[in-house]
């Protein structure tokens, strides 16, 4: 996928970066956060490669997951 500068990135993209920033900050796997969203390993994966349509529900379980609002996994990066 083409990079495209912060003002041009799509949710999507917002999404994945802040969703591999935050799993980072906090030193958890993939797995851990799965297990926290309750959904599954290789879907996380899929959604920080971008290559997901990701639901608002599902956006939703991860930014509880990590404690966050679901504003901040879509603001710019």
């Amino acid at each position: 996928m083409e990079r495209r500068s912060k003002a041009q990135q799509s949710a999507r993209e917002r999404l994945a970066g802040h969703l591999r920033q935050e799993r980072a900050a906090r030193a958890i796997s993939q797995e851990q956060l799965a297990d926290l969203a309750g959904l599954h390993r290789t879907y996380v994966g899929s959604v920080e490669r971008c290559e997901r349509n990701v639901s608002l529900d599902n956006i939703e379980r991860l930014a509880r997951a990590l404690g966050l609002d679901v504003a901040a996994l879509l603001a710019p990066l």
